[in-house]
């Protein structure tokens, strides 16, 4: 079995673990939702396992390096960055019914990366051939992930704030609006440190630190709007729907700084694309 085998065995783990959260969260079974945190957490184990095994893999056909390099590794990366979070959030707050808001990220992008994108290891272009790769990479994944929680919970937030009567075994619209806060807390730093260390490895690939490509100004406007976020809750006390929306309204501006740009738009980031 190759890294490529596991990666389709973690893709229906995710799945089922999405279809147990889901039954979970309509017919509120205890054996479902322990169901779905186990699938997800055999599925996160074996993904970053697989993980090692491509990287292992490329030693082996005399290319070697971290698989980080085009849009299939890095879609396989964001999802156990995504799962990984929620795990750790699961477990320290015991918070299953937001499962099924968040593993519709890993099931899709999984699927996607499986589907349409070129799994092939192929060697780094010049401009990867930098160690400021991973902490790029790293940086900024893990920052997606925990934007990818934080909207998973706003959308929670909103349903349970239109729905009350339907969403009464939800966790109050206060412990949400704090888990959306700790969440962006959480990914904010990480994506100021990913846009730093972009601007570093473009300098050393590029010869400038900062040049307007399309995907440095998205990731300054993602950057913005969580900056807006956290600046409208400690000046102006924002709470609530405007913070849930807000939230949600970041992670679109994610996505389209990560599949958006590389799909839709060219740039020095073209290697990201399909």
């Amino acid at each position: 079995m190759n890294s490529g085998h596991l990666f389709s065995i973690v893709t229906f783990l995710y799945f089922f673990s999405f279809v147990f959260y889901l039954v979970y969260f309509f017919m509120r079974d205890r054996f479902t939702g322990k169901a779905g945190f186990f699938l997800a957490v055999v599925g996160f184990i074996l993904e970053v396992i697989a993980f090692f095994m491509r990287w292992s893999e490329s030693y082996k056909m005399g290319i070697g390096h971290i698989p980080l390099s085009n849009l299939y590794e890095s879609l396989v990366f964001f999802t156990i960055c995504t799962v990984g979070i929620y795990i750790f959030v699961e477990l320290k707050y015991k918070f299953r019914v937001a499962g099924v808001f968040v593993m519709i990220f890993p099931v899709l992008t999984l699927a996607f990366a499986q589907l349409y994108t070129p799994t092939r290891i192929e060697p780094l272009v010049p401009a990867l051939q930098s160690n400021w790769l991973t902490a790029h990479v790293v940086t900024c994944f893990l920052s997606y992930a925990a934007f990818a929680v934080s909207c998973g919970v706003s959308i929670l937030y909103l349903l349970k704030m239109k729905y009350p009567e339907k969403f009464k075994f939800v966790p109050s619209l206060s412990v949400l609006d704090n888990l959306i806060y700790k969440s962006i807390a959480i990914g904010f730093p990480l994506l100021s440190l990913g846009i730093i260390t972009g601007a570093a490895w473009a300098n050393y690939a590029w010869g400038s630190y900062w040049s307007w490509d399309p995907k440095e100004t998205w990731s300054l406007i993602t950057w913005f709007v969580y900056a807006a976020y956290l600046h409208a809750r400690f000046t102006h006390g924002w709470r609530g729907k405007k913070s849930a929306i807000l939230s949600a309204i970041g992670f679109i501006s994610v996505l389209f700084t990560y599949l958006g740009v590389n799909l839709l738009l060219s740039g020095l980031h073209s290697y990201g694309s399909l």
